[in-house]
């Protein structure tokens, strides 16, 4: 199988889960050393998962199998560019490389527009439309120096 077939393989998965109305048009497929390691639809409504988008299943998936929190080797094919979330999932997995199909543009178009995330994410906490409030706390520092001063920790 080549880039072509993984891709068609993601589209499809996309257009399987919108007959079954677990999620979104969205569809997703890792690969490993040329074969297929694992895939993932959109099922945010199937689980009550808002998290649950094809390609966070795929990457839970495929770390699963790899019994691995990270993706070295691997390409990610997905019928859709990332949103927001999961392109900061694909960025701590790690994947050697990310292909996809449909842009962010057409999937604004049906009602998947993540513009708005970016916009919040430029915005200073306290400017954000849902309030994110610093609470200070003196012990909260406590698990970062402990985390520092770990001998053992495996880093990632």
């Amino acid at each position: 199988m080549n880039e072509t077939d993984f891709m068609a393989q993601a589209i499809n998965i996309s257009i399987e889960n919108v007959k079954t109305n677990d999620g979104g048009p969205f569809g997703a497929v890792i690969v490993k050393e040329g074969k297929i390691i694992a895939t993932g639809r959109n099922l945010v409504i199937a689980s009550n998962d808002p998290t649950a988008h094809a390609e966070m299943v795929a990457i839970r998936k495929a770390c699963e199998v790899l019994n691995a929190f990270q993706l070295t080797g691997c390409k990610i094919y997905t019928s859709c560019e990332p949103c927001p979330m999961c392109l900061g999932a694909i960025y701590w997995a790690r994947p050697d490389k990310v292909y996809y199909a449909n842009t962010k543009k057409p999937a604004a178009l049906i009602g998947f527009d993540d513009y708005f995330i970016y916009e919040e994410i430029a915005k200073s906490p306290a400017e954000r439309q849902i309030p994110f409030i610093h609470l200070k706390h003196e012990k909260a520092i406590v698990a970062f120096e402990q985390w520092a001063a770990k001998s053992d920790k495996i880093e990632y």
